[in-house]
Order: C-alpha cells, then structure tokens, then sequence
C-alpha cells in the first residue's frame, strides 16, 4: 500500500493530521536559541492569524508529501526498519519535505505567511531534520493502522 492510500480513510486521515499537528506543536516548542525564539514567534503569529491554519498546511501538504516521502519510505521498509531509515537519512528526508513547502509558499496569496516563511526559511532545516524521527513513528503508526 503507497502511503497516500490511507488517506482516503476518513478516520485514519483525520488521526494522522492530530498525531502530526501535535509533533509540530512539540517540535516548536522544543526549538531553543535565537532561531528557536524566531520560529516560536512565527508559528505564535500564523496561529494568531489564523488557529487552524497550521492543521490546514498540513493536511493540504500531505497528498504531495507522502508521494515525495513514498520511494524513501519504501527502501526503509526494504531494510527491515522504515522508521530507523528515515531517521538515518535525516537530511534527505527534510530536503524531500522542504522542496514541497518552498514550492507550496512561493504560490501562496498570503503576504505575511509568506514573510514569515521566507525569513525562518534558511534555519528551519535543522529543525526538521530534528523532527524527522518522530514523522517517521507518526507514519508508521499510520501504516500500521
């Protein structure tokens, strides 16, 4: 089954955008330093704007994510261990992940998303990099179900 099956499933897409909604929340605020202050602010203000935007981004996102996350997750499961995979191969994982958003916001309408965006755009790497252990146990838990 390719990842983006599932989200036809009413109630497995509805579970996953929570489970990923929380581990945004956590990854935001686990953030620390300057560029952690910076992304706190910028997700407090998106949130300001608009509270369920953040849910929306995601649930937007995931059709076009999953097929560029698909092949990854798949030589994961080839070894025996996706979620160790994708956890190895951090970097690769945010990159496919990124070229999603970057290409997402330079279309978008809203000026101030996209201000925000931009501005946090070169730190945020690092970030989800951070996060890709915990998305890569949200999918399997996803796939599992």
């Amino acid at each position: 089954m390719a990842l983006i099956d599932g989200l036809a499933d009413d109630n497995k897409r509805q579970t996953l955008l929570v489970d990923l909604t929380n581990l945004l929340d956590t990854q935001v605020a686990a953030t620390s330093g300057i560029s952690g202050m910076a992304i706190k602010t910028g997700y407090a203000v998106i949130k300001g704007i608009s509270p369920g935007y953040c849910a929306g981004a995601i649930e937007r996102l995931l059709p076009e994510s999953f097929a560029a996350l698909e092949p990854i997750w798949e030589e994961g499961l080839n070894t025996g261990d996706a979620v160790g995979y994708l956890s190895q191969n951090r970097s690769r994982t945010a990159d496919l992940l990124l070229s999603i958003t970057d290409i997402r916001i330079q279309k978008s309408s809203n000026s101030t998303i996209k201000g925000v965006y931009n501005k946090l755009r070169s730190s945020v790497k690092k970030h989800v990099e951070e996060a890709v252990p915990g998305l890569a146990q949200v999918i399997d838990k996803y796939t599992k179900n």
